[in-house]
């Protein structure tokens, strides 16, 4: 269980993530989590920077989906702004929103990286799929009060690991 709750990769936002490494490493699709990822939590701004990055993606030859728990047309508003597929109403850590993303990037679990800020929806989901992980820092503490009850456990998770190495 403690493998499935390990990223393969750790950074702080989306701009700290190595494309190029990724890229040469056969990983051209990204299926990104919404919130606290991409935009605060429950937030409709996506900022310049942001949008700027997901054009970025496109110049390199990404192919991205967004993919969330959240519910509604906010999931799907946001995607059209960057530009790129969306699956809402995800249910992560569950595999079937990524089997979902996966057929619409027409990708497949060797070619294809998961970004989130949480361990036990983002991380094991990716990781339950064969999916290279990347768990960046959430964007700000304001969250639902589920997941900040699930940080609880992240921290131990943590915690625990770095006892062990």
């Amino acid at each position: 269980m403690k493998k499935l709750l390990k990223p393969d990769m750790k950074v702080k936002s989306i701009f700290e993530i190595p494309l190029d490494n990724l890229y040469e490493r056969g990983f051209h699709n990204l299926i990104i989590d919404l919130d606290n990822t991409v935009t605060e939590w429950n937030g409709m701004d996506v900022c310049d920077s942001t949008a700027g990055w997901f054009q970025e993606l496109r110049k390199r030859g990404f192919n991205a989906c967004l993919v969330s728990n959240n519910l509604g047309e906010r999931v799907f508003t946001i995607a059209r702004r960057l530009g790129i597929p969306s699956i809402n109403k995800a249910a992560k850590p569950r595999r079937r929103a990524f089997r979902q993303a996966l057929d619409i990037l027409d990708s497949g679990k060797y070619n294809t990286a998961v970004v989130g800020d949480q361990i036990f929806t983002d991380v094991l989901g990716g990781n339950r799929m064969g999916l290279f992980t990347i768990l960046v820092d959430p964007i700000n503490p304001k969250e639902f009060v589920g997941t900040r009850i699930m940080r609880i456990f992240e921290k131990l998770v943590f915690k625990e690991k770095s006892l062990e190495e």
